[in-house]
């Protein structure tokens, strides 16, 4: 299967057609800060609670997408309704592929496989 003509031509082929991706939905949440709790302290929770977060007034908030940082910001309101400006783009260190978890067959990765 992995010398087959197809694979060989996708793979060869470059990943800069993007375009085919735009309309894939992904999770983008903008994280205010966090902290830990014990399940006893989390149990206490109600309303008037305040939760220390782990995080200074005015510092930049986290943009995630799918969980992962991406960039940081401030809050801003337009028209009554909160928005991020962005003020920093976080560089990867890691491409995507290498957090992608092994196949459930225990097989080792695609891109393992290709460059065996």
């Amino acid at each position: 299967m992995l010398d087959s003509p197809e694979l060989h031509t996708a793979s060869a082929a470059p990943v800069a057609d993007l375009e085919r991706l735009v309309g894939v939905r992904v999770e983008v949440a903008v994280e205010l800060g966090r902290t830990k709790m014990t399940l006893g302290e989390a149990l206490e929770i109600g309303p008037g609670a305040v939760i220390p977060l782990g995080r200074t007034a005015g510092a930049p908030l986290d943009l995630l997408v799918n969980g992962q940082l991406v960039a940081r910001g401030e809050v801003l309101v337009v028209d009554d309704v909160y928005g991020l400006q962005i003020t920093e783009v976080i560089e990867a260190t890691t491409p995507v592929v290498h957090n992608a978890a092994p196949a459930l067959s225990g097989q080792a990765p695609l891109e393992q496989q290709l460059a065996a």
